[in-house]
């Protein structure tokens, strides 16, 4: 019994996709040389609309990496998705990193950029199209991505929150 239990445990973690989105050899210079380790930032989902980020540092690549992994499990945001993408065209900004995400149309694909197109691929957005502007910092462009897919809202939600039916909110 304990055993079953244990292996659906392990499927849980495993129904995560991860990807890595930066590795960054940094060095701290000592009296007796310089010193390398390894800062990662990661990106996890369950391409259903639940993604996350990590950075982890660390002496050795892979154990940075599973850090950041870690990391990125602990602050899962979830986003509505409907039909492959997004519902709405969205805005997300963190420091000088700005980010716009748009929905397209079905056979689209993901046009975006480096850590943009980490974050929304694994995400399981597979039509948008996105645009990086500001900073193109890693660090800043993952974190404006996922603020913009947080701040999404459901046609569901929006029919909630106005008190309306929902077949009112797309007569516009």
């Amino acid at each position: 019994m304990a055993k079953n239990q244990g292996n659906k445990v392990k499927n849980i973690e495993s129904e995560f996709k991860e990807k890595l989105v930066s590795l960054n050899r940094v060095a701290k210079v000592t009296k007796g040389g310089r010193t390398f380790s390894f800062a990662a930032i990661v990106v996890v989902g369950d391409g259903k609309g639940k993604v996350g980020h990590g950075l982890g540092k660390a002496r050795d690549v892979s154990e940075s990496i599973q850090k950041a992994v870690d990391e990125a499990k602990k602050n899962m945001v979830k986003f509505p998705l409907h039909k492959g993408t997004i519902p709405h065209e969205q805005k997300g900004k963190f420091g000088a990193g700005k980010v716009l995400i748009k929905p397209a149309s079905d056979g689209t694909g993901v046009i975006a950029g480096g850590a943009m197109r980490a974050v929304l691929e694994i995400a399981g957005v597979q039509n948008v199209l996105a645009k990086s502007q500001g900073s193109s910092n890693p660090h800043n462009v993952v974190k404006a991505t996922i603020d913009a897919l947080a701040k999404l809202r459901s046609p569901i939600d929006i029919a909630k929150a106005r008190g309306l039916e929902l077949s009112k909110i797309f007569e516009g």
